[in-house]
């Protein structure tokens, strides 16, 4: 892994692990093993790396959400498999737990991408669920924007109950009941 790879891969971890306030200049460069020159050959600051981080984090939470939406299987198989990725639920959603970050929500460009995430996965649910209404799988009664949105919802409530319990189990129950409540739905 390249200098400019390693710094962008520390301050993934970082962000996830303290925040944006929490993660310094110095912290990121101990990660990384990079000195302070290459930090600023690479990017113009910490607010660029930032920026670069998150958007990998964006990125990567896109790409594991859209192979299981594209997969095979019922509309509701598709939002299942994505609820029940396999995750480190006590550490958080590497994006969501940025929504808290006061230095992020503060920063129009660092939070872009948090936004741009949370509304394209609010949208592609949405989508899987009207395509279900549409070929009768789901009941056609069903709002889809608002039940994408309640779906997105328990998923990151799932996280913050898992952590306070320090139970991952806590987010599974957050899930299997958002499943039980969708399938209700189920024609």
């Amino acid at each position: 892994m390249d200098t400019r790879e390693r710094l962008i891969e520390s301050t993934r971890e970082l962000l996830w692990e303290r925040g944006y306030v929490g993660t310094s200049p110095k912290a990121i460069q101990e990660r990384s093993g990079a000195g302070q020159g290459s930090m600023y050959h690479h990017f113009g600051g910490k607010p660029d790396l930032a920026l670069a981080a998150i958007s990998r984090s964006a990125g990567e939470l896109k790409a594991r959400g859209e192979a299981e939406f594209a997969g095979p299987g019922t509309v509701i198989e598709r939002v299942a498999a994505y609820l029940r990725l396999e995750r480190d639920v006590l550490k958080g959603c590497p994006v969501g737990r940025l929504t808290q970050d006061p230095g992020v929500m503060a920063d129009p460009e660092l939070r872009r991408p948090v936004q741009e995430t949370f509304a394209w996965l609010t949208g592609r649910l949405a989508g899987l669920l009207a395509e279900g209404c549409a070929n009768g799988e789901l009941d056609a009664g069903l709002d889809p924007a608002a039940t994408a949105a309640a779906l997105v919802a328990v998923l990151q409530g799932g996280y913050v109950l898992a952590r306070a319990a320090d139970s991952a189990q806590a987010y599974t129950r957050a899930i299997d009941g958002a499943l039980g409540l969708l399938a209700t739905q189920v024609r």
